[in-house]
């Protein structure tokens, strides 16, 4: 239990339903589905959605997303791939030709076709009870008439304005300037979209107007989408991968996400005594550190659209941790791995609920950096995700720019499963941070004993393209000691991302924990 001289947040307890995300509004509109007899499905994608109006520099209908969920009943974790793919036209030969080593961030060639309105209409069809005009009637409502800009939504807009462009300007800007805590933001233009997908289902966005819309903006800036990309686009549901780590079995979504990057990286961390160290010590973020440059380094080497990629197991086989822990100095830091493409980033949303019969879900929907590739479309205000950063230009890699393939992503759902039943949905959002942020997380719960939310309020640390970024709950003690050891450490502008999870205890009892470093919380009824 937590110390209340100090300040903290308490977990939320409830018995029939729980939402835990990054904004209020979208938590209290999933547990109001839920009570008007919707299932966690329908829950979380009502409360998706509406992030997209709440949070629009993190996700939005122009982006992706991944889910994990367990029906009522059933101990079985599914997983849908709701990420979209480059244009057919897409080649990385034509950008090494302009003289290009990565994707350029915020031009149409790091434009991806958006995936997540496919799966989230696949999954009202095929696992909801309320359908698309029940779950899309709050974001269309308070995209009309305006959402209150958070702060730490705020901090965010700020440091992410510059990249909008164009009609993205007159869409997200408040005469020209970025909004102030407190200000309402509205998007019309996404509400009139979100109305015709309720009517009409995923075709009123993959056709006709509303997709002529976003080919026009991109078209305009040189893009190669056409209207048989966008028409194309369908969510593949595919397996989980998972791993073991001291009583639990961790879940993730399969590639192209990188999931199996933080099961590598426990792997790896397997092999040292983590839990006779200091949790807030020098020691543990160092062999921390060092395990994710190396489990990092493999993603970056492997991690592709599935259909293109062929080390998953190599990746996962015990002796490539084995091998991999052996190269750790626990004195000295290692240099950082290759990057190949711009895959670093901090901006996505997270949502989970559960709901009276336990069907658990656990949703990840990003734009990728923030406010995605700054592109919008003139009409309608859809925001583009920058997706297709997260290829790489290399020729003959896995991970390739080409037509029509999926690039590597980086936001990953997971659950933990614990005696065969789904014990705790949960998600760490950050970016590039996420697999390192899964194995801190199981690893505050199971080698320290921390709560949820104990865990998530812990201090973070990350090794990030040669810097080591620890948070100021770090002591100065530490991080000289972390600077004694190699490591280039200083103090991030930034909190390191932030977290969700729902325990489900063994007597049905449902826990709640949300992060502090978001604007959001868990509620339930």
């Amino acid at each position: 239990m937590r110390d209340f001289q100090f300040p903290g947040r308490s977990a939320v307890f409830a018995q029939n339903g729980i939402c835990a995300t990054s904004h209020p509004l979208a938590a209290q509109v999933a547990i109001d589905i839920l009570k008007r007899g919707g299932n966690a499905m329908d829950a979380a994608i009502a409360g998706a959605v509406l992030l997209g109006i709440c949070e629009p520099q993190m996700t939005g209908i122009g982006g992706d997303c991944f889910v994990l969920y367990t029906r009522a009943g059933e101990a079985t974790v599914r997983a849908l791939n709701g990420s979209g793919r480059a244009p057919s036209a897409a080649s990385a030969a034509r950008l090494r030709d302009q003289g290009l080593a990565t994707v350029p961030l915020h031009s149409p060639d790091a434009v991806t076709v958006p995936g997540a309105i496919d799966a989230f209409c696949h999954l009202s069809e095929t696992e909801g009870k309320l359908g698309l005009d029940a779950l899309l009637a709050p974001a269309i409502h308070y995209a009309e008439e305006g959402v209150p800009v958070a702060p730490r939504v705020a901090f965010d807009w700020g440091h992410d304005a510059e990249t909008l462009q164009g009609a993205a300007r007159d869409s997200y800007l408040l005469d020209g300037r970025v909004p102030n805590v407190g200000e309402i933001f509205r998007a019309p233009g996404q509400a009139e979209v979100l109305r015709r997908i309720a009517q009409e289902g995923r075709d009123a966005f993959y056709t006709g107007e509303v997709a002529e819309d976003m080919i026009a903006a991109l078209t305009a800036r040189g893009g190669v989408h056409n209207l048989a990309d966008f028409a194309a686009t369908r969510a593949t549901p595919t397996e989980p991968v998972a791993g073991h780590y001291k009583g639990v079995d961790l879940c993730e979504h399969p590639p192209n996400g990188q999931g199996a990057t933080a099961l590598l990286m426990l792997n790896i961390l397997k092999h040292f005594d983590i839990a006779g160290l200091d949790p807030f010590g020098a020691e543990r973020a160092h062999l921390e550190a060092e395990a994710a440059k190396l489990a990092y380094d493999a993603r970056n080497r492997f991690i592709a659209d599935p259909e293109h990629m062929t080390k998953l197991d190599h990746m996962l086989a015990p002796e490539t941790a084995e091998k991999l822990a052996a190269l750790i100095d626990p004195k000295r830091a290692m240099a950082a791995p290759k990057a190949i493409s711009e895959a670093v980033h901090k901006d996505t949303i997270y949502i989970t609920v559960v709901d009276k019969d336990r069907m658990a879900v656990s949703l990840i929907y990003s734009i990728f950096h923030g406010f995605g590739s700054g592109i919008a479309s003139e009409k309608f205000g859809i925001l583009l995700q920058n997706r297709g950063a997260g290829f790489c230009l290399e020729p003959g890699h896995a991970n390739e720019l080409a037509g029509g393939k999926r690039p590597m992503h980086t936001i990953i759902p997971a659950m933990l499963c614990e005696g065969g039943r789904v014990t705790m949905p949960f998600g760490v959002m950050g970016g590039a941070y996420q697999p390192n942020g899964h194995a801190r997380f199981v690893s505050n719960l199971r080698d320290f004993g921390m709560d949820p939310q104990a865990a998530m309020d812990a201090p973070r640390s990350f090794s990030d393209a040669g810097t080591f970024k620890l948070e100021r709950g770090y002591s100065d003690a530490v991080r000289a000691a972390l600077s004694d050891k190699g490591h280039k450490v200083e103090i991030p502008d930034t909190a390191i991302g932030g977290s969700q999870a729902i325990r489900i205890h063994d007597s049905g009892l449902l826990e709640g924990a949300s992060d502090p470093r978001k604007d959001g919380c868990a509620l339930g009824y």
